[in-house]
């Protein structure tokens, strides 16, 4: 579990609106993909052990079993981007008076630019996980609760652009044209999934209020 979660809400808040550059975007879209994944569980929890819903029991059980995952996972990715953006200033640090010192500076930036690139598009993946669950239980949570699995829907998709575009500020710096390549394609399959989800969850989220 994520040493940051132990913090209280009010904590964590204090810290996002203070001058600390961390958690900066990254980790604020994890946090808040955290709520999304929560409203997700929440009502596949509403639909376990209702005899209404019995037939549905073992999706039920399977998906909360991804959502407990997603949670933990989202955590721990917290944690990994608040270090990869303490690495990349420990990068800009590096004394640059001579070209050895010059040339391992701009090595030791591009390497951690791409573990900072890494970690957010990590977390926008984490995310789609949650929009497709999300399109998944749409069509059998619990009706009392159903407009819950769109709010996790579109809160999960905002914490994936918001995540995408942490991930998007590091790729004009690095000079590997071939992983920016990787890392833009993988962004817009993303986008792509998380939209066709997002669409689909919500458009049946409102047949069924």
């Amino acid at each position: 579990m994520s040493k940051y979660f132990d913090k209280s809400y009010t904590e964590i808040l204090a810290e996002a609106k203070s001058s600390n550059p961390t958690p900066g975007g990254g980790s604020a879209s994890a946090i808040v993909a955290c709520m999304g994944n929560a409203m997700v569980s929440m009502v596949a929890n509403l639909t376990s052990g209702k005899e209404k819903y019995a037939e549905h029991q073992e999706k039920v059980d399977a998906l909360l079993v991804k959502t407990e995952d997603i949670m933990l996972r989202l955590e721990d990715l917290v944690d990994q981007d608040m270090k990869v953006f303490d690495k990349f200033m420990a990068a800009i640090k590096l004394p640059k008076a001579t070209d050895e010192e010059k040339a391992a500076r701009v090595q030791a930036m591009e390497a951690a630019s791409i573990v900072a690139t890494d970690v957010p598009l990590m977390i926008a993946e984490t995310c789609v996980e949650i929009i497709v669950l999300a399109a998944e239980i749409c069509s059998y949570g619990n009706k009392g609760a159903i407009s819950d699995v769109g709010v996790g829907a579109y809160v999960a998709e905002a914490s994936m652009y918001g995540a995408i575009l942490s991930a998007d500020i590091n790729l004009g710096g690095i000079k590997n044209e071939a992983y920016v390549k990787q890392a833009k394609e993988k962004r817009d399959k993303l986008i792509e999934t998380a939209t066709k989800a997002r669409e689909k969850a919500v458009a049946i989220v409102r047949e069924r209020m």
